[in-house]
């Protein structure tokens, strides 16, 4: 079976991405905590602490053990990660009382800035511009994380403020922010479909550690946090 050929990646790069990617799940958990405070689900931190440690150390140990190095459509990765881990928020999690009590007790502006650890979008572009993804993808995928990101503090300020027009630009924002994240999906597997036939560069980067934790958490958790936006949004208007 073939396998991927893993790239250079200078180790300033990864020891920025390890030091980096801690920020979203700290984000996270620190919104469960305060909007399950006044909650009786006094548990749901500490279980999505212990959630996420212990996903960690599974695509860790999965990286090195190589379960994401063969080459296949989709992408290993994608099939012993992303996939489950989007089944569970949205098949499960999505569905339980304590993620409606949570949600219920969540202001929308504290929804929004929880996307400010999109930021980290810029490690598409530092990969792309040492050779190790292509251009193309990981410039339009990371530009439109940094523009998510930075453009949340003011949508969340805009909503705060309680702006005439703050409805409409957390919509659209919302939009934006999701087509984003859905074209990065999409055109990783378009790629990898694309290396399998020429031999081009794909995304091959993204399988080996530090960096298989993107696919395998981001793509299913910023569409979760965005499609809880939209139901969010929902609840305030009815």
């Amino acid at each position: 079976m073939n396998t991927l050929t893993p790239y250079f990646v200078p180790e300033w790069i990864s020891t920025a991405f390890l030091i980096a990617i801690p920020l979203p799940f700290i984000l996270i958990a620190l919104f469960v905590r305060r909007t399950s405070k006044n909650t009786k689900h006094k548990m749901a931190f500490p279980m999505v602490v212990l959630f996420f440690v212990l996903y960690l150390i599974y695509v860790a140990v999965a990286s090195y053990l190589g379960w994401f190095n063969h080459v296949s459509l989709p992408p290993r990765v994608l099939l012993l990660t992303t996939f489950p881990f989007a089944f569970l928020l949205f098949m499960v999690i999505e569905k339980t009382q304590v993620f409606k009590d949570i949600i219920s007790n969540a202001t929308l502006e504290s929804l929004v800035k929880l996307h400010i650890f999109r930021v980290i979008g810029i490690f598409f572009i530092l990969l792309a511009v040492h050779d190790t993804l292509p251009k193309p993808f990981a410039f339009i995928a990371g530009m439109g994380d940094v523009l998510t990101a930075i453009s949340s503090i003011f949508v969340a300020k805009a909503i705060q403020n309680k702006k005439s027009y703050a409805k409409k630009l957390t919509y659209y924002w919302n939009v934006f922010g999701t087509i984003d994240i859905m074209f990065t999906a999409i055109a990783a597997n378009v790629l990898t479909k694309i290396s399998m036939d020429t031999g081009s560069m794909g995304v091959d980067t993204l399988a080996f550690f530090p960096f298989c934790i993107i696919p395998a958490f981001a793509p299913p958790m910023i569409l979760f946090l965005h499609w809880t936006i939209f139901k969010k949004m929902k609840e305030i208007s009815a």
